[in-house]
């Protein structure tokens, strides 16, 4: 049966802490009942926030809405570091770095802007030699990954030591548990991702998005009203 979401709908959703975005993907095929459906842009399990769902016709906007600015707010944890750069493993060579001032970390932060070089986490999906990264890092293989041009427009910082909370605007591509990484060699001392969200796409906003609970309210209504 045809409905607005076969037609072509775009979905805002505010992924779950925990969740996989095909995770999200297949709970809303499966309330919506159609097969056409897809996510522009992958946020990692243990990141929250704004993930845009395209349905039907609008599928074809998917690449569109991938390659616009993106917004995020988290959290760095100084004074440790971790192999997949987040809390998807165990923190590890720890190092005291309260010495570090708010200044220390503004000024790393500032070396970030701009069009920068990044090489992407080894546990990522990223290809190499036709497999995965991360296939090879869970075997403990040794890889290089080339590194990619990206963009970051802002990346303001405030220290609450151990933590320090961010905002960062970036283009596509940007891999921010790898900035965490990197800002922590950068003081010194280590660091790694404990928090993200994504709170902007393009002129997306995250304040705009349904949690899984209304989405499943939302469409079951329209459904209703439209059946």
């Amino acid at each position: 049966m045809s409905n607005i979401y076969s037609e072509g709908q775009v979905l805002l959703i505010n992924k779950p802490y925990d969740w996989t975005s095909f995770d999200v993907v297949r709970k809303i095929r499966n309330l919506l009942k159609i097969k056409k459906i897809g996510h522009a842009g992958t946020l990692d399990p243990l990141a929250t926030g704004l993930l845009i769902l395209c349905t039907g016709k609008f599928t074809k906007k998917i690449n569109e809405y991938m390659a616009q600015e993106k917004e995020y707010t988290g959290t760095i944890i100084l004074g440790a570091t971790t192999s997949t750069y987040d809390l998807e493993s165990i923190p590890e060579n720890f190092k005291d770095c309260s010495h570090i001032t708010e200044n220390d970390v503004a000024e790393a932060a500032k070396t970030f802007t701009g069009n920068i070089m990044q090489v992407p986490p080894i546990y990522s999906a990223i290809k190499k030699d036709g497999k995965r990264a991360y296939e090879f890092a869970r075997k403990g293989q040794d890889i290089e990954l080339e590194p990619r041009k990206i963009t970051i427009t802002d990346f303001s910082t405030a220290l609450n030591y151990p933590e320090v909370h961010f905002k960062i605007v970036c283009s596509t591509g940007t891999y921010i548990r790898s900035i965490a990484n990197d800002l922590g060699v950068k003081l010194g001392c280590g660091g790694y991702l404990s928090a993200l969200c994504r709170t902007r796409i393009g002129n997306f906003h995250l304040k705009d998005a349904w949690t899984m609970e209304e989405a499943e309210i939302k469409i079951n209504e329209s459904l209703h009203q439209n059946g």
